[in-house]
C-alpha cells in the first residue's frame, strides 16, 4: 500500500530532476481473473520465481491507477501476455477497452506463437496500439517459430515497440537468452524491441544488441535494485556501457508486482552515479521521444 512517505520520496526525486512527470513503460495492467492468477503463482514462489515475493501494491484497479497517478507518472503500459494459445487476441481487446478509460496508459497489446498471431497484431494496430509485450519465458516459445514472422515483420514495419522478456531471468527459459532473438533483429534489424529488466542476467550480450541495433532499447525493471543485486548483480564491468547507451535505457518498474516500493527503483538508479541528465533521459525523455507520435496525439486530443 502507498503512503504519504513512499509519494514524497518519489516527489522528490521528480523535483531534483526538474521533471513534472515519469514514463514507466514496464507496469501490469490485466484482467482481474488473469491477475489474480499472476499474484497467485507470485505468492507461491513458483518455478520461475524460485524465493519469497511479496506483492508491494496488491491494491485494485482504480486504486493501482491512482497511486501512479499520485507517483507522478503520467504513462505508462497494460503489460500483458498469454501463457497458451488463443488466449492473446482477447487480452488485446481487454487492453483496448481499459486504454479507452485509463487515458495516461498507452495503447498495449500481446502475442503468441500461433496460426493468426499475425491477424491479431495487424487489428490491434490498425486499433491504436503503440506498444507490445512479448513474454518468451512464460509463453515458453521461440522468437524464430515461423508463425511469428510476419509478426515481427509487421511490428517492425509500422515502427511499434514491443517490450521482451527474453533474457533468462530469474531463471532459464527453453528459448530465453540473447540468442533467438538476435536472430529475429538479424531478419528484421528495424525492430524497435525493448529488452526488460535490462536482458538479467545476460546484461553485456544485450548491451551488445543495442551496440548493433539502433531500433534496440532496454528498461530497468527491477535491475539494480537490491532485490535482484543479492542474486544477479550487474557486472561492474559495464557500467560505463550504461552511460553510453543512456539514450535507449527506459524506466520502468514492473508495478504493482514488486516486493519493494516505487522509490527503491529510482533510488537504485539515482545510485548508480551517472549523473542528473542520465535519469532525466531514462525516467522521461527517452520514452517521449519513442513515444513521441501517440503523446503529441494525446495532447491534441485533450486541448
Amino acid at each position: 500500500m502507498t503512503t504519504v512517505a513512499e509519494e514524497t520520496r518519489v516527489a522528490g526525486f521528480r523535483r531534483e530532476l526538474g521533471l513534472t512527470s515519469l514514463i514507466d513503460v514496464h507496469t501490469h495492467f490485466m484482467p482481474g481473473r488473469v491477475l489474480d492468477k499472476v499474484w497467485a503463482y507470485f505468492d507461491a514462489a513458483g518455478p520461475l520465481i524460485g524465493r519469497p515475493w511479496p506483492i508491494t501494491y496488491r491494491l485494485d484497479e482504480d486504486e493501482r491507477v491512482a497511486t501512479l497517478r499520485r507517483f507522478g507518472v503520467s504513462t505508462f503500459t497494460s503489460m500483458l501476455y498469454p501463457h497458451k494459445p488463443e488466449m492473446a487476441a482477447w487480452l488485446n481487446a481487454w487492453a483496448r477497452e481499459f486504454a479507452d478509460r485509463t487515458p495516461d496508459c498507452l495503447r498495449t497489446a500481446t502475442f503468441f506463437a500461433e496460426a493468426g498471431a499475425a491477424k491479431y497484431v495487424r487489428e490491434a494496430i490498425d486499433a491504436g496500439a503503440v506498444v507490445f509485450k512479448a513474454h518468451v519465458q512464460v509463453g515458453g516459445w521461440d522468437p524464430t517459430d515461423p508463425l511469428l514472422e510476419d509478426v515481427w515483420g509487421t511490428l517492425a514495419d509500422a515502427g511499434v515497440p514491443v517490450v521482451a522478456h527474453c533474457g533468462s531471468g530469474p531463471v532459464p527459459g527453453a528459448h530465453t537468452g540473447p540468442e533467438p532473438i538476435a536472430r529475429v533483429l538479424a531478419r528484421h534489424p528495424r525492430l524497435r524491441l525493448i529488452v526488460a529488466h535490462m536482458g538479467m542476467p545476460e546484461y553485456g550480450a544485450f548491451l551488445d544488441l543495442a551496440d548493433r541495433y539502433p531500433g534496440v532499447h532496454l528498461d530497468t525493471t527491477m535491475a539494480f535494485t537490491d532485490f535482484v543485486e543479492e542474486f544477479t548483480p550487474f557486472p561492474p564491468a559495464d557500467r560505463s556501457r550504461l552511460r553510453d547507451a543512456g539514450d535507449r535505457i527506459l524506466w520502468g518498474s514492473d508495478f504493482p508486482n514488486i516486493p519493494y516500493g516505487y522509490a527503491h527503483g529510482l533510488d537504485a538508479l539515482a545510485g548508480l552515479d551517472l549523473g542528473d541528465d542520465w535519469l532525466r533521459a531514462v525516467c522521461h525523455d527517452n520514452a517521449a521521444r519513442l513515444f513521441a507520435a501517440e503523446l503529441s496525439g494525446r495532447a491534441g486530443r485533450r486541448s
